[in-house]
This record gives structure tokens, sequence and C-alpha cells, in this order.
């Protein structure tokens, strides 16, 4: 199968996240099982306008703003017959495909439903304007379109936006091998692991950490990854209290959520939180919000879900840390995941399907 994948971020992309892990995933599989892949992004600062990537062509043009268009531009000036799917990727802002597409079938996949992010990422006046004229009159585009996601949550949030036709096809995981598995820390020990921006809330987590701390004196946080508000919140917290790691290689990432004793998960939403699951599969729990998304992840790993505020997670902390740093981890495992394989090929035979029935 021909397929054109259109997602404003590669892998390469500094915001990449978990839905670049995603489609890196699926279509290095398939490019594997000799189908003919194509993703269409950004330009990256770095990186070449076009390369092959483990079997797939990659293309870069365009900015944040600007992609969507040379998208469509790049799209005309294929054979009319070039492609038999579209995948069209929407990370809030979609590629509105299904009006300039013609022939090959558009198939969405759409991680989450923005809505908070808008007033979490704007300003007030253009967060309005985003939440509630820009997301539902684009998202009203895809009422027709056969549409995955990744979790029940999402299911549910497109469903209000007037989407009928949504499967889940949940996220994928296969962790590397760390070299040794390395024991618990001493002292009690939490994690934030995310962007550093508004929508993920890691102040949130910063702030519940340093009220439990009357509870465990001793204890200490870790904060892995970078974004817009880290040079702030570093200088909010000492060095005794919080360590920032910044962005870190993915041994040392596993290594340390190894050694952890909870993970913080604070967003305003997600489409499912990959690191609440990888979380799990190294037999540490998660303590977070229940929003949508991260309430999906936390049940399957059997994390601790409370109510989006400071106190009750600080409460939470306070309340479980202690134990589980005495050595009361309860069990936990990364439910409600595949291998990538597998969702990959799921994957595959829905766009398949939906290819058959558009003939």
């Amino acid at each position: 199968m021909r397929i054109l994948v259109c997602n404003w971020k590669d892998l390469t992309h500094p915001a990449a996240g978990g839905a670049e892990v995603y489609v890196d995933a699926v279509t290095r599989q398939w490019a594997a099982n000799n189908h003919d892949v194509t993703i269409f992004s950004a330009a990256v600062a770095g990186q070449p306008s076009e390369e092959i990537v483990a079997g797939v062509r990659v293309v870069r043009a365009g900015s944040r703003l600007t992609v969507y268009r040379e998208a469509r531009r790049f799209y005309r000036s294929r054979p009319r017959q070039r492609y038999d799917v579209v995948l069209d990727v929407v990370n809030t802002r979609p590629f509105l495909t299904p009006r300039w597409v013609e022939g090959p079938v558009v198939v969405a996949l759409i991680f989450q439903v923005a809505r908070e992010v808008w007033d979490h990422e704007l300003t007030k006046p253009l967060a309005l304007l985003g939440r509630h004229v820009l997301e539902p009159s684009w998202l009203r585009s895809y009422g027709r379109v056969p549409t995955v996601t990744i979790s029940a949550s999402s299911r549910e949030s497109l469903a209000e936006y007037g989407l009928r036709s949504v499967v889940v096809i949940p996220v994928g995981l296969e962790l590397p091998t760390l070299t040794a598995s390395p024991p618990r820390e001493p002292q009690p020990t939490v994690m934030f692991l995310g962007r550093l921006a508004s929508n993920k809330r890691p102040d949130h987590a910063l702030a519940a950490f340093r009220a439990a701390r009357d509870a465990m004196p001793n204890a200490r946080m870790w904060v892995m990854g970078g974004g817009p508000l880290e040079k702030r919140l570093r200088h909010d917290f000492s060095e005794d209290e919080v360590q920032f790691l910044g962005r870190v290689p993915t041994e040392q990432k596993l290594d340390r959520l190894a050694r952890a004793h909870a993970l913080l998960v604070t967003s305003v939403r997600e489409g499912w939180g990959l690191v609440v699951t990888e979380a799990a599969a190294l037999g540490t729990p998660s303590i977070g919000y229940d929003i949508p998304g991260l309430r999906d992840s936390l049940l399957a790993s059997g994390g601790v879900i409370v109510p989006p505020s400071v106190g009750d997670l600080a409460a939470a902390v306070r309340a479980k840390v202690p134990g589980w740093a005495a050595g009361e981890l309860p069990p936990v495992h990364p439910g409600g995941v595949l291998p990538w394989a597998d969702v990959a090929a799921r994957l595959l035979v829905y766009l398949e399907e939906q290819r058959c029935a558009h003939r």
C-alpha cells in the first residue's frame, strides 16, 4: 500500500512527543513490510528537506504555521494516483485533508482534542477563539472521516465534536533493556517526566512535592524534560529540593524511572499518557490527575488517580510515597498497550478496510 502521512512534526523536531513516537513506530513497521510510506512534516533546523529513515521517506517543508499549506502543495505536485491512503495526523490544528485530497481515502489519526490546552498555551482572547470557534469548526470537517484515536476518553471527546466513525487502536511499548536492574533510591524519590510547558503543569507536581515534604523531609524530586517553564521553575526550587536534569538519553531516563518510587503526572489533557505506561513497565507506580487520557493509562497500570488539584496530589504523595519508599510498592503493569508491531498491524488493517470501502 502507498501511504502519505501528514504530521506537522517528525521525530527529529525539538518539540516531538508521543504522537511522533507513535507515527515513527508504525511507519517503520510498514516500511519493513514493503509498504511505500512518506511522512510530510515541517522543516527542522539541521535536518535535510528529504531523506530516507528506516525505509520511510521523510519530506520536510514549511514552519509551524505554513506546513499545512506546504503539505497541500506537495500532495498536488504528485501524480493523481500516487497514494492509496492519506493519514492525517491531527495535533490541535489539522491539515484539513478532506477538503483537498481527491482520489485516496483520508483517515484521521487524532490522539486527543485540545480543549483545555488552548487556555494554557495562548492569551485569553486567542484561547477563547481557538477553543470555542476554531477547534469545533476544524473537527466538523472530519465528521464523516474514518478516525483512529488511542483511548476511550479521546473517543468520547471526539464524539462530542460530532465525529462518529472513531475506533481505538492503543499505543505501543517496547522499552530498551536496561544493562542492569537498578535498586530503588534509599530515600523517597518522586519524578516528573515531560515537557516543561503550561499544559503539562509541572508547577503542580513541584508544588505538591514541596507541600508533601513535611511527611518525608528527606525526600527529593527529579525533573526530566525541557521547555518554556524551565528557567522559572529552576529559580523557584533549590537544588536541595529538586534536581532539574533537562532532556536526557533514553538509557538514563529509564534508569531514573526504575529507581524512583513514584511518577507524578499533571497534564490538563492527554491522549493516553505514555510515560505512565513506561514507568509501570519498570515497576514504578504513578500518581496523576483524573483528566481524559491519564485516567485511562492510570487505571490500566494500577496507578493512583486524584482530583486535579495540588492539594489532592500532595495528599496522595504524602500518603503513598513514604510506604512505597519503605518497600511496599504496589504491583503495577503496563496495561492497555500492545507491542508496536501489533499496533502497526492493526492500524494497517484499518487503513486497508477503509481503502476498500472507498473504492
